[in-house]
């Protein structure tokens, strides 16, 4: 039998792990800001975006966030829609300052997200084989009584 000098399982899973890491772009987000009833500023825009990539690290997939600010007297709104690949957040918070909603905002859709995926990683555990399922109940013998 003649074997075709060609690459291994492991080389090329690790060739799919660095494809897959340039097609995905692993955190990166676009961070859309709409104002409502108030001056646009740069300074909030850039302070948002800093926030919200702040919450995109823990992702694999690059996200979208689209954020409303408005303000009603003094009541200062915001809306946060947080999407990536099929993960989506929502949260909405209301304040005294423009910037304390935007903390808010990232901390609930931070939160959402940091719940979401620890789930994911729960539900894929690995379930215990026959051998390991039969070795456990050989090795505890009832006490005597």
């Amino acid at each position: 039998m003649t074997t075709t000098p060609g690459k291994g399982k492991r080389s090329r899973a690790l060739e799919r792990k660095a494809r897959r890491a340039t097609r995905n772009s692993a955190g990166e987000l676009k961070v859309n800001v709409t104002f409502r009833h108030v001056d646009p500023t740069d300074a909030l825009r850039q302070y948002a975006e800093r926030k919200f990539t702040h919450v995109a690290r823990a992702l694999k997939r690059p996200g979208e966030a689209h954020l409303i600010l408005s303000v009603d007297k003094y009541r200062h709104c915001g809306e946060v829609t947080f999407k990536s690949g099929r993960l989506a957040a929502t949260a909405v918070e209301e304040d005294r300052d423009l910037y304390a909603v935007i903390d808010l905002l990232a901390d609930k859709v931070g939160h959402q997200l940091r719940k979401h995926i620890e789930k994911l990683a729960a539900k894929k555990t690995r379930a215990r084989s026959a051998p390991e399922i039969l070795g456990a109940g050989a090795a505890e013998e009832p006490e005597p009584v």
